[in-house]
């Protein structure tokens, strides 16, 4: 079983920064990716920023040079560094990870989620 903590969210200025983390832990042989999605009132959930398995890093094109994702493999970590926040970056930011287990099967896990408001 895996767990995922997510913490960074709040509130914030327009123009301001905010840096989301997500802790996975638990029976973890490796991590496959790590994704941040985002999800807005009335709206579907949509990729943000992730990791794929190549290990290349990935953007929706409305973040591309105002966020930057990063990892810390050691401590299975990934990171959301959000600047230059805009009010419609606003939404609940979700963490994702694809794992592998010791019994080798692969899993999907979501963070609880964590609220991310930018204010005009």
């Amino acid at each position: 079983q895996v767990q995922l903590v997510e913490s960074g969210g709040g509130l914030v200025q327009a123009g301001g920064s905010l840096r989301l983390t997500c802790a996975a832990s638990g029976s973890i042989v490796s991590i496959n990716t790590m994704s941040w999605y985002r999800q807005a009132p009335g709206k579907q959930r949509d990729l943000v920023a992730g990791f794929a398995r190549s290990g290349r890093p990935v953007y929706v094109d409305s973040v591309k040079g105002r966020f930057t994702i990063s990892k810390d493999n050691a401590k299975n970590t990934v990171y959301l560094q959000m600047s230059s926040l805009k009010p419609e970056d606003t939404a609940v930011y979700y963490c994702n990870i694809d794992v592998t287990g010791y019994d080798n099967r692969e899993l999907t896990y979501w963070g609880q989620g964590t609220q991310v408001t930018v204010s005009s």
